[in-house]
């Protein structure tokens, strides 16, 4: 082999050499980078399971938290039962008290009780009224009541009544179950001191049923509705006070007397009367008796003077 032929062949074999490490250090970053995608998707997968970890509802850390979060009930609406007493006073009641009625008619409420007094001449003296209007207008209805007329006393109060409301809601619930458990035993029973057992406590049951039905029914009206107690009395004007001086005054005053006297002797009259009768009854027929008497007494003592 010639030196020339002998350059070449080694010039191919450090090429050749050269591209097999080339191809090797390709194949080693191959599997480097494919190492690294796995060890990513590794720890995508297992990031990925930590964060379904935490986010299950068994972790006592925040799958309990949330959990709570997720079962934690709405908070409950306020009941609340308002009552209001007004007294007005007014020169004209039968005004006052139809006013009244347009400030319920407004409120879309409803007067459920209403007592009304007239004196002599027919005119209305006073007024009571009792109001329902919707709870959610309770203050605007009080205060359009208080300028109806002169305002002589307000006042209101408010009892909250939710912890009623929200039991007798849960024993509702809990007596219609109780209910129809006891109906389920019933339609399965087959012995009749059983059906005559079941029977009694379902009738027990519903009793009580029905009084907590009863009383659901009236904090729900309390609740929905507040009452308003309003009371209209009649003022005197100036010219009537101006009326008791003066000529017509005194006439009117003299022949209030006159009929005041009048009425007294009549009545002690009356009361002399029967007293009167029954000395008359008595003394006409013992007059002529009384007379004889006398007579009889004066004859004995005239005798001894003639003596």
């Amino acid at each position: 082999m010639t030196p020339r032929t002998r350059r070449r062949t080694g010039l191919r074999s450090l090429l050749a050499a050269l591209l097999g490490g080339l191809a090797l250090a390709l194949t080693l970053a191959g599997c480097v980078g494919g190492s690294s995608e796995s060890s990513d998707a590794s720890g995508s997968g297992g990031s990925a399971a930590e964060g379904r970890a935490v986010a299950a509802p068994g972790d006592p850390d925040v799958g309990a938290q949330d959990a709570v979060k997720t079962r934690r009930p709405p908070a409950a609406q306020r009941s609340v039962i308002s009552e209001g007493t007004v007294v007005l006073r007014s020169r004209d009641v039968a005004g006052a008290r139809f006013d009244v009625r347009q400030v319920v008619d407004r409120y879309a409420g409803e007067v459920s009780d209403e007592q009304t007094d007239t004196d002599d001449d027919g005119e209305v003296v006073s007024a009571h009224l009792v109001l329902r209007v919707p709870s959610a207008d309770f203050g605007e209805a009080m205060a359009d009541l208080e300028d109806v007329a002169d305002l002589r006393f307000s006042g209101r109060s408010a009892e909250d009544v939710t912890t009623q409301v929200i039991d007798t809601q849960a024993r509702l619930r809990a007596q219609r179950r109780s209910i129809a458990r006891i109906e389920t035993l019933l339609d399965r029973a087959r012995n009749l001191r059983d059906i005559v057992l079941i029977e009694s406590q379902l009738t027990r049951r519903q009793a009580d049923l029905d009084s907590l039905e009863q009383q659901s029914a009236y904090l729900r009206d309390q609740t929905s509705l507040a009452t308003i107690t309003v009371d209209i009395d009649h003022a005197r004007t100036a010219a009537t006070d101006g009326d008791r001086t003066g000529f017509l005054a005194g006439l009117a005053a003299g022949w209030h007397g006159l009929v005041v006297v009048g009425v007294g002797l009549a009545t002690a009259a009356g009361a002399l009367l029967p007293w009167i009768v029954a000395l008359l009854v008595l003394g006409v027929p013992g007059w002529p008796l009384a007379r004889r008497l006398r007579r009889h007494r004066a004859a004995p003592a005239e005798a001894p003077a003639e003596a």
